[in-house]
């Protein structure tokens, strides 16, 4: 294996060709492949190289030449540093055309699936400030800009943010953050200056230990607003005048919560929470429907955009109420009660049973009374038993996590017969994977991107697949 080398070469003139699923610039020197971070297809630039490879080299911009018209000023001071909105330098319509290829490519060029029908993308009605849950860490190791690293010392080392891409131990103190509305600024800019004056310490994560952890903040589109702060060091003292300030400074918070949390990550699932103020849950609308999302909840982060994710999937699946439906990875339920005015039955599979809970207590809530929904590892329970228990699907819609489906769900796919699958992806590349899997009992007919997340390289799809016999049939009769 050839080792890295450290160099420190200036390419001149460099034609920025198009971008990488990671955001950066890709170009050609030479022949050989150069990753450019901050780079916009369409941009000229001096590219100082860092790092060279055995097939490609690494670098940044040295002297911006030529100017992509792609190309805008980012908003946000963090910008290049965060890592959260790598697309915030290029122009909307030009982060929405990039994802259409980027679906594409990985579909077609990477998978080797062909679909002959490629929707154009649905964009966000909103850019910034449509993120509906943020998690914040509390740090005493501040990652410091190049720019203040000569002063870093003198400077306040505690930090409230987000980790520093490829330096888990290190947190940007994080002013502004456009992703989510207020008060979630003022809030997390104010609990920060209150430790400071009490000189409450901030978590490190080296040696695990320090009072503040982490700061958790959802809110709805009706306004409700949920907040859950971790703490390591148990000290009642400090967490009830902390949770007073909070409380006191933010009467607009629905839900209050706090834990201590003092294992060797931040996940609480497995925690029992305290709640402190308020009610335990926070709702979202969605058409006629109303879900609770509880603080252990998934829920899709853009509620916005969720809808129209969700109504793309339904028109897709073309119920006419006959069908039996299949929800398979179906969380809290949102996507089976959302189509379950349009099916005769949905049954919805899910591995975290508080999930399944939450969605059983979400159909009642929506009086979706033709839903069933089964807690247990899909790879395991999704077989004939269960099919021969609660009828044979028609419609198949899938939702799983980025790692796509473990291969004993796509055979228990095929194995089923339904007529048609609707596979709603954030990962277009095992997507593509495992509708290769699929390909010699069903055929992609429709793909449906969704932009869930503008300024970020993330990209929803959804791909319409049909049963081979019936599209054969079909066509034969045209």
């Amino acid at each position: 294996m050839a080792r890295n080398k450290q160099i420190d070469l200036l390419l001149e003139q460099v034609h920025i060709e198009e971008m990488t699923t990671e955001g950066k610039g890709l170009a050609r020197h030479n022949g050989m492949v150069v990753f450019v971070s901050g780079a916009v297809m369409g941009d000229v630039a001096d590219v100082q190289v860092y790092q060279r490879k055995k097939n490609f080299m690494e670098g940044r911009i040295a002297n911006l030449l030529v100017p992509s018209p792609y190309r805008q000023e980012p908003y946000c001071t963090h910008f290049g540093y965060c890592g959260g909105c790598r697309l915030q330098h290029l122009t909307y319509e030009a982060q929405l055309q990039w994802k259409q290829k980027h679906v594409i490519d990985n579909l077609e060029r990477i998978g080797k699936v062909f679909i002959p029908e490629y929707r154009p993308i649905l964009p966000s009605a909103q850019t910034t400030r449509y993120r509906n849950k943020l998690q914040f860490s509390f740090s005493n190791k501040r990652w410091f800009p190049p720019e203040l690293l000569d002063r870093a010392a003198e400077l306040e080392q505690n930090a409230v943010g987000f980790h520093v891409p490829n330096q888990f131990d290190k947190v940007i103190d994080i002013q502004t953050c456009y992703h989510q509305a207020e008060p979630s600024n003022a809030l997390r800019n104010q609990l920060k200056a209150f430790a400071l004056r009490n000189g409450y310490t901030f978590f490190d994560i080296w040696l695990q230990h320090g009072f503040l952890r982490n700061l958790t903040v959802r809110n709805t589109t009706l306004g409700q607003w949920m907040v859950i702060v971790q703490f390591y060091d148990n000290l009642p003292e400090q967490i009830q005048a902390t949770m007073q300030f909070i409380a006191e400074q933010f009467p607009e918070i629905t839900s209050l919560f706090y834990v201590v949390n003092q294992k060797g990550n931040d996940t609480f699932d497995d925690l029992e929470l305290t709640l402190y103020k308020g009610m335990p849950y926070i709702e979202e609308q969605m058409e006629h429907m109303r879900f609770r999302i509880g603080p252990k909840s998934f829920f899709q982060t853009n509620s916005r955009q969720a809808v129209e994710l969700y109504k793309a999937t339904r028109e897709l699946a073309g119920l006419t109420g006959e069908e039996i439906v299949y929800d398979l990875y179906t969380g809290t339920g949102t996507i089976a009660c959302f189509v379950a005015n349009r099916a005769k039955k949905v049954v919805g599979i899910e591995y975290v049973e508080a999930a399944v809970q939450d969605a059983w207590l979400n159909a009642a809530i929506n009086q979706v009374n033709n839903a069933v929904f089964i807690a247990g590892d899909m790879a395991q329970i999704f077989n004939a038993k269960l099919i021969a228990q609660h009828g044979k699907p028609d419609v198949i819609i899938t939702d799983p996590p980025r790692a796509g489906m473990h291969e004993l769900v796509v055979q228990a796919i095929k194995n089923s017969q339904a007529k048609k699958v609707v596979y709603v992806s954030c990962n277009p590349a095992t997507q593509a994977r495992d509708i290769a899997l699929m390909a010699d009992m069903y055929v992609p007919l429709v793909a449906q991107p969704v932009d869930m997340f503008p300024q970020t390289t993330h990209v929803e799809n959804i791909v319409l697949l049909e049963r081979r016999d019936i599209v054969e049939q079909r066509l034969q009769i045209e």
